[in-house]
């Protein structure tokens, strides 16, 4: 009887998590940039632009499994992109605090005063270095097509010696330390401080970790590599012997490039990334205080110039002023070509993400992300809609205004207010003291929130105040007694603080839009390998539950979130419960075989009619939703397979992590998923897909593929035996088992295969597996009951006959 509950259980929740997840689809929708407007209406004759400034986060926190080298070609690729330089701010955030980074970054903008104007001469694309000289051919669109052969040239060879300039800064630094605590006559015994190339001491982590200077303790830390460029033009000279690239046409100038290392302390939650995501913002608002923030992940570089354009659109177009961010999907390189553990995740970015786009519009998935600044700030939108496509008048019941908006003398730098405020905290929309002690914070907040913010004036150079402020808003005692984390910024309380953000902007009733153009706009490094692979699976999941656990539910959000909107987000956190059913419907059918007890009987003609009407319908509707969002059916089987491989492993492991934690009140930490190759690139740049990592959570495949393959081989050898008459009776439950290891073959071939060859390996022992057991089942008697000659033979006949007319016309295998 449980086993009959469990199966019906099943049925209701996969019933149930299909709604959830195609509800939502009910309004697909597709929104296109116009590039072509954008440049017209902002865009001036004499090369100036009034585009509204934008501030570009990019969060790292180990420079060893975060590559150095793809983290500077993401700064490199942001300081080249297509958006005015005087209006472009690029922030790292450095959670190692480690002196290697910022003087990767050094280089890196040393070597951008040539990159950038090449890009800029040329339009070259993609505009970060690794991606473009690994390109096989280079389609040209710029102007100066004879020069562009030997401009190339001497680039690529700069670029050579910048990338082992950055791979020897390891040792450079080690080398350099050395030297001076030599020189300094520092014992090993004593505390030996890792030195700048400028002689002075580093103020994060040593190489060799001492007080106050090691990984999680050490001061903040805001440096300012390329400062604020000045508003005007500025040609570059011809060539000559010191330069030989001609650049007296091309605008030589840089954005501000600002490196950041937020102050740690022992016995304070950093909070992980949302944490350094809250420092970045007050940092940034110190500093350059732009309206819009666009974040990416270290490993993430801008693939198409055009994107931060794209991106603005969506800000300033029609009936944009509820849009609180606009969601890019992510794209992957490096992937096999197989895309055996379905990286690319076509069918949630270009599926689920793109039908969300015509409700309140996609959740927040962790980068590539831009935002309105004021949304961080806790502002609310200025009107709300909550009637979505039905009702749109009913948005005009709920308008909203709390506060006044402040007027263009408070958008000047230094400005203060002339007239009393009408709000009840003036103009912010929370308590002062909700935004932490920084009065020059605070005052800058009201200058985000215009409309109208790109018309004034822009930012200026930062100066040594500016940065000492900038340093102070991101102590680490800085957020205590605040509504950072909870009613401000990034939010804390989960490992995926992405989607949990997102939603509370959402259930204010900020709106979000989902771009996607091509070339697409941004490109990242995925986790090649299979055990990384489950473990950003098993971190999303669990965050998921967490949310599903906590006041951020989304059943009990506001009314102000769209009624689809809110099934989106049930879905998106309660996914990870199928893997209680689907590992019963994985086991139980095999399990079946081996014990003779079946939990259902032969279904009836009437049926299989209805099963086939069902199944046929929900192919027709996977034909039309692959169809719209312009996916192979390739990519939609391989993502299917890999979701039997998390289903598996990932989401059985989050769910239990996450009851431990609500029972225990026991926190859960996850570790870094590593993007750094260890595999030989060389040879096979594909090398690391198959390194074997054992983990724990590849026990619950492995026991799965076990026993439908002893399954499969118990009814093969029953059959053979005699004890079962009838082929048909099993046929349709060895074809589940084997359904079943066909989509975990990829789970297999990850394990035992060989990227480039046959995977024998694995269909051996599948085989092996396969006849031993069936070859042991009909050799050993007392497996399966007494002797199958003669009299026992027809009595176990006779029996078994018996015993299925008491239970009726079994079907063998149905699950």
């Amino acid at each position: 009887m449980w086993l009959w509950v469990t199966s019906i259980a099943g049925e209701f929740w996969f019933g149930f998590s299909w709604l959830l997840d195609q509800l939502p689809k009910l309004n697909p929708i597709n929104r296109v940039p116009d590039l072509a407007v954008l440049r017209r209406r902002f865009d001036h004759a004499d090369g100036t632009s009034s585009l509204p400034g934008l501030d570009v986060f990019v969060t790292t926190a180990d420079p060893i499994k975060e590559p150095i080298l793809s983290t500077a070609n993401s700064i490199l690729s942001i300081l080249a992109a297509d958006y005015p330089v005087d209006r472009n701010t690029c922030y790292l955030s450095d959670d190692s605090g480690m002196l290697l980074t910022y003087e990767a970054m050094a280089e890196s903008a040393k070597f951008a005063t040539l990159w950038v104007p090449f890009c800029r001469k040329h339009a070259i694309e993609p505009r970060g270095p690794e991606s473009y000289f690994e390109l096989k051919s280079h389609p040209y669109m710029g102007r100066a097509q004879e020069e562009f052969v030997n401009d190339r040239r001497r680039v690529r060879k700069e670029y050579d010696d910048f990338k082992a300039r950055i791979n020897a800064l390891d040792h450079d630094i080690r080398q350099r330390a050395d030297s001076y605590n030599a020189a300094a006559g520092l014992g090993d015994g004593e505390p030996r401080p890792t030195w700048m190339a400028d002689g002075s001491q580093w103020e994060g982590t040593w190489v060799d970790a001492s007080e106050n200077h090691r990984k999680g303790d050490h001061a903040g830390i805001v440096l300012v590599l390329l400062n604020h460029p000045s508003h005007a033009r500025q040609l570059g000279p011809p060539a000559s012997a010191e330069n030989p690239l001609d650049f007296s046409g091309v605008d030589v100038r840089l954005p501000m490039l600002v490196y950041v290392s937020r102050e740690k302390r022992p016995g304070h939650n950093h909070q992980k990334k949302a944490g350094a995501m809250n420092a970045l913002t007050r940092a940034s608002g110190v500093l350059s205080n732009s309206p819009f923030i666009l974040n990416l992940d270290c490993d993430h570089y801008i693939n198409n110039s055009q994107a931060l354009r794209a991106g603005i659109c969506f800000m300033l177009g029609r009936d944009s002023d509820t849009v609180a961010f606009v969601q890019f999907p992510q794209r992957f390189e490096g992937v096999d070509p197989t895309d055996l553990y379905a990286n690319h995740n076509r069918i949630f970015f270009d599926g689920t993400l793109r039908a969300l786009d015509g409700l309140q519009g996609p959740i927040y998935v962790g980068t590539g992300c831009l935002f309105r600044r004021i949304t961080l700030y806790g502002f609310e939108p200025p009107r709300i809609n909550v009637g979505g496509p039905c009702f749109p008048r009913l948005g005009g019941l709920f308008a909203k205004n709390k506060y006044q908006k402040p007027g263009l003398e408070m958008t000047k730098p230094g400005a203060i207010p002339v007239a009393p405020a009408k709000g009840k905290h003036g103009f912010l929309p929370l308590p002062k003291k909700a935004y932490g002690k920084s009065d020059a914070f605070a005052d800058t907040i009201p200058r985000a929130s215009h409309p109208s913010t790109f018309a004034a004036e822009a930012a200026v150079a930062a100066d040594e105040a500016a940065i000492a402020e900038a340093v102070m808003v991101t102590a680490a005692a800085y957020e205590k007694k605040t509504g950072w984390g909870s009613d401000l910024g990034w939010v804390y309380g989960t490992v995926t603080e992405d989607v949990v953000t997102g939603y509370r902007m959402h259930i204010k009733g900020w709106r979000s839009r989902y771009c996607s153009i091509y070339p697409h706009a941004f490109i990242g490094t995925a986790p090649i390998n299979l055990t990384e692979r489950l473990f950003q699976v098993l971190r999303w999941s669990t965050g998921s539950l967490e949310i599903f656990f906590s006041r951020n539910n989304p059943l009990f959000g506001s009314t102000f979130l769209h009624p689809l909107q809110r099934v989106a987000y049930i879905n998106i956190t309660t996914y990870p419960f199928t893997a209680l059913f689907l590992i019963f419907y994985t086991t139980v059918p095999a399990l079946s075989f081996v014990t003779g007890h079946f939990i259902v009987q032969r279904p009836t003609t009437m049926f299989y009619v209805y099963l086939a009407i069902v199944l046929g319908t929900l192919l027709i509707l996977a034909v039309l939703e692959v169809k719209w969002a312009g996916v192979t059916v390739f990519e939609w089987f391989r993502n299917g397979q890999f979701w039997m491989t998390a289903s598996c492993s990932a989401y059985l492991a989050a769910v239990l992590q996450v009851v431990c934690k609500v029972v225990f009140r026991r926190d859960i930490s996850f570790k870094l998923t590593s993007k750094l190759p260890s595999g030989d690139e060389k040879k096979d740049p594909y090398a690391d897909l198959y390194v074997v990592r054992w983990t724990w959570l590849m026990i619950t495949p492995i026991i799965i593929i076990l026993v439908n393959i002893i399954g499969s081989a118990v009814a093969f050898a029953k059959v053979l035996d005699g004890e079962w008459t009838h082929w048909l009776k099993v046929a349709g439950g060895v074809f589940f088992n084997f359904w079943v290891l066909f989509h975990l073959y990829p789970f297999a071939k990850g394990i035992l295969g060989k990227h480039g060859k046959t995977p024998v390996v694995v269909l051996v022992w599948w085989a092996f597996t396969f006849v031993i057991t069936a070859v042991l089942y009909i050799n050993i008697p007392h497996i399966h009951g007494p002797g199958r000659h003669g009299a026992s033979s027809s009595s176990s006949h006779g029996k078994h006959t018996h015993s299925s007319n008491k239970l009726g016309d079994v079907f063998y295998g149905w699950p």
